[in-house]
């Protein structure tokens, strides 16, 4: 969530700015994400370009890698998937994000984009004297020096993670033609509907998460007619929202059941809806007032989402929100 912290506190900033600097911003990640476009492609002949580049530096760009420091060569993401959108925005500005991928039990690292070979929306491609094949169910599995022997007096989970040298991941992914990883999700996570669709709920999650106004998102449907979900609210954003709109409120827990901000929300939701199939579309939602937390039991100390655990804590919600479908 780091990055998309930091871009939506970019895009907040830019929007606070006259309409003139808002179009100077605009022209200039134009040209960045052009500019970008050619550089990965190893082409070097479009001078005009490289002097429009220069300029939208000078005059933007600059300033914003001048946060990191100004001497970063690039980021590494890992831990959660990066949104491709995220990665070519901050590519576009000069800060280049390389996601790689990897368990403690390889030590840690197993793929990762390598500066000059990276694609965005892949954890790249597997590091020196470390083999990866995708077994036949689509589970991604390891083989290498960096992989653990074993668990410390535990035999029957290393008999699960172990097998023929093998590391099993628990995570589902697929090769594309270029050799890059791309992570599709956990194994364990996968759900069926009860009208037999199956559903990788990972990706729709990230999904949503690029809203500004969404902190932490989970959704609901295994054995169930449609998908819903239960959403943290980015209270912060939610507030600015609220007051901008003159929409009074006394608590957070006052804002998330105000008309308008349900309203909003909906419109928020057709606006990524529009990338699913119907059958991944969230038909309804329900705001928390409260953040999923490690302390909470809700997550896990690397900031995955315990689903089980948090489906039972939530169930009288969930049950509500198919309440009217099923009666």
């Amino acid at each position: 969530r780091l990055f998309e912290r930091m871009y939506n506190k970019i895009i907040k900033n830019v929007e606070k700015q006259p309409e003139k600097k808002q179009k100077i911003f605009n022209w200039a990640l134009t040209v960045g994400q052009e500019f970008a476009e050619l550089k990965r492609a190893n082409d070097n002949t479009n001078l005009g370009l490289k002097i429009k580049y220069k300029l939208a530096d000078k005059l933007v760009f600059q300033k914003l890698k001048g946060v990191t420091g100004g001497n970063l060569r690039f980021f590494i993401s890992g831990g959660a998937a990066l949104a491709r959108e995220l990665g070519v925005f901050f590519e576009a500005i000069g800060i280049l994000i390389l996601e790689g991928y990897g368990l403690t039990e390889s030590s840690p690292v197993i793929t990762v984009n390598r500066e000059n070979d990276y694609k965005f929306g892949s954890v790249g491609k597997p590091v020196p004297g470390v083999e990866v094949k995708i077994a036949k169910d689509g589970e991604i599995l390891a083989h290498g020096p960096n992989v653990m022997q074993g668990y410390y007096k535990k035999k029957k989970e290393t008999s699960e993670m172990l097998k023929d040298g093998w590391l099993h991941t628990g995570d589902i992914g697929v090769f594309d033609a270029e050799g890059f990883l791309l992570i599709t999700d956990r194994k364990k996570s996968l759900f069926k509907t009860s009208g037999g669709k199956y559903i990788a709920p990972t990706p729709i999650e990230n999904l949503f998460l690029g809203s500004k106004y969404i902190d932490q998102f989970i959704i609901i449907g295994d054995k169930r007619m449609f998908i819903s979900a239960l959403i943290v609210p980015d209270f912060e954003a939610l507030r600015e929202y609220a007051d901008a709109n003159r929409i009074a409120y006394n608590s957070n827990e006052d804002l998330i059941k105000m008309k308008q901000i349900d309203e909003m929300m909906q419109l928020e939701f057709a606006r990524f809806q529009k990338k699913l199939a119907s059958y991944e579309k969230v038909r309804k939602f329900t705001l928390l007032e409260k953040p999923f937390s490690i302390e909470n039991g809700e997550m896990t100390p690397s900031l995955k989402l315990k689903r089980n655990v948090i489906e039972e804590r939530y169930k009288h919600l969930i049950d509500d929100m198919y309440k009217e479908i099923n009666s």
